[in-house]
């Protein structure tokens, strides 16, 4: 890498890491292509891109390195390398879980997989959860662990209105499995992995400081949602949605009514949850009361958002599975 280079680098990762200043957006790297997920751990910071790499930056710059996988990833639409997510044991490991989409256009699924470090890149070892239905668009595609130490992973409906109600499919689901890929015994229905129902397309995920599960989730023509997940909780689609009410069927905790946030990536900051708006240009602020507002306008397609200690980053999405964007996608650090 060029010295020039290196050094714009490095002062791009330690601005990530001082107080927060008064610039509103602040690159901290560019040139990204179609990211998807953002980790950090101890100082540096991990990204997924859609089209299959995990990259790594730190204060010797960005390395973007391939992901071996044993199916080819299919990097089409709204499909490719999705969510990541950093084993809790990863000090250790150095072993992450990742959503990988595949198959063929025509033929489309989702796995969970498990992949390390390997000479020059990543490698998957194992396979966690199979077989999950794939679509253009609606994969869900998010993984966390959360402060029980399960997995959870969010699935898209497929444009299928039986399966986000069919307890027998993964489609349209949170799902939660031990960090092996096996069934807790305390989900809430016997041997299946399923641990909430009756979603449409979630995509982000994040737990408060009581251990309360949030999911955000793309609506029908608006009516995007954020969710106060209870295990075994059915959230209605595609049978309700907004303010509408069914019996054994829990309404959102906010939505966006008529119009739409495209709602990604969701985060906790001690006090609220931020959640990625790729519509909504930017990262909005849902109160635990259900009330929203907008926490920084960037005026770009944000993909995910990530708190860590005082900093607030974000990656950018500029294009979509529709349509190419104009701007490139970038890593940015968020300030009032």
């Amino acid at each position: 890498m060029h010295n020039r280079t290196l050094h714009f680098l490095r002062a791009l990762v330690l601005a990530a890491l001082l107080p927060v200043s008064a610039q509103a957006a602040e690159t901290v790297l560019p040139g990204l292509d179609y990211p998807w997920d953002i980790e950090a751990h101890e100082g540096r910071i991990y990204i997924t891109e859609k089209a299959g790499t995990l990259g790594i930056l730190d204060e010797k710059g960005f390395s973007r390195m391939q992901v071996e996988t044993s199916e080819p990833v299919l990097n089409d639409r709204g499909g490719g390398l999705l969510g990541l997510a950093l084993r809790p044991d990863f000090g250790d490991s150095g072993r992450v879980v990742l959503y990988q989409h595949f198959g063929t256009p025509e033929n489309r699924r989702n796995r969970v997989i498990e992949a390390e470090r390997a000479e020059g890149g990543w490698r998957e070892t194992r396979v966690l959860v199979d077989d999950i239905p794939g679509h253009p668009l609606y994969n869900g595609g998010r993984v966390a662990f959360g402060p029980d130490g399960m997995l959870y992973i969010t699935t898209g409906w497929t444009e299928n209105r039986e399966r986000p109600q069919d307890l027998s499919s993964l489609a349209g689901k949170i799902l939660r499995v031990t960090p092996d890929g096996a069934i807790p015994e305390d989900n809430p229905f016997p041997g299946s992995a399923v641990w909430s129902l009756g979603h449409r397309n979630p995509q982000g995920l994040a737990w408060d400081d009581t251990g309360q599960l949030y999911a955000a989730e793309h609506g029908q023509s608006g009516h995007d949602e954020v969710n106060r997940i209870e295990p075994g909780g059915n959230y209605g689609w595609p049978l309700i949605q907004g303010d509408e009410t069914a019996d054994g069927m829990t309404a959102p905790l906010a939505h966006s009514g008529g119009s739409t946030w495209a709602p990604s990536g969701l985060a906790f900051d001690g006090d609220r949850l931020l959640l990625a708006g790729l519509r909504a240009g930017g990262v909005l602020e849902i109160g635990t009361d259900g009330t929203v507002s907008e926490a920084f306008a960037v005026g770009e397609r944000i993909r995910d958002v990530l708190v860590t200690g005082d900093t607030v980053l974000a990656i950018t999405t500029n294009r979509s599975p529709r349509h190419d964007g104009a701007s490139p996608d970038r890593l940015i650090r968020l300030t009032p």
